[in-house]
């Protein structure tokens, strides 16, 4: 991860998970993880040799047959780019429309908001709505806090498989239909 959306995960008031934004309990360490990391072996791609879980980032930092072995796959990957990500936009981080602070989740830009903007009535245009093919990079909405509220309390990528290409309406029948299935 980088260095702010990390702190972005790492909030005082509300750490949480970098992959699945659970709420991280302060302190608690997962042992039984630990103990499957120290019991699980494994093989080193470039030597063969067997070892722990736990072990194989010292030994690959000196194993050069691995080094190598990484350097070939970044090389294959790198050769030809399948596309040029500068064509897709941000879906993922936001920035605040009242003020200047970036990279926020969908969550922590409304957490943001709450706690900063509840009161600030200037109109503004939604990021995380102009992101999205059907959104209108130009719509300042009469009340953003509302609409922060109502249309991104969670993320569509949460209960489906986004397709960008669909229209809202479609996504929203997708989720809800999700939903239902997974009661």
């Amino acid at each position: 991860f980088c260095t702010p959306c990390l702190q972005e995960c790492l909030k005082p008031k509300k750490p949480v998970c970098g992959v699945c934004r659970s709420t991280l309990t302060p302190g608690s360490r997962a042992l039984d993880l630990e103990k499957q990391i120290e019991t699980t072996e494994t093989t080193c791609n470039g030597c063969n040799k067997k070892m722990y879980l736990s072990k194989m980032r010292s030994h690959a930092a000196s194993c050069s047959k691995y080094q190598n072995y990484i350097m070939e796959g970044v090389k294959a990957v790198t050769k030809e780019p399948l596309h040029n990500t500068r064509n897709f936009p941000n879906r993922f981080t936001f920035p605040c429309p009242y003020c200047s602070e970036k990279n926020f989740d969908q969550e922590g830009l409304v957490e943001h908001c709450k706690t900063l903007h509840s009161m600030d009535a200037k109109q503004v245009v939604c990021p995380i709505c102009a992101s999205m093919p059907w959104g209108d990079p130009n719509y300042r909405s009469a009340n953003f806090m509302e609409h922060l509220q109502r249309r991104h309390r969670f993320s569509y990528d949460t209960f489906v498989v986004c397709d960008y290409d669909a229209d809202e309406d479609d996504m929203m029948a997708q989720v809800l239909m999700r939903s239902l299935r997974d009661k």
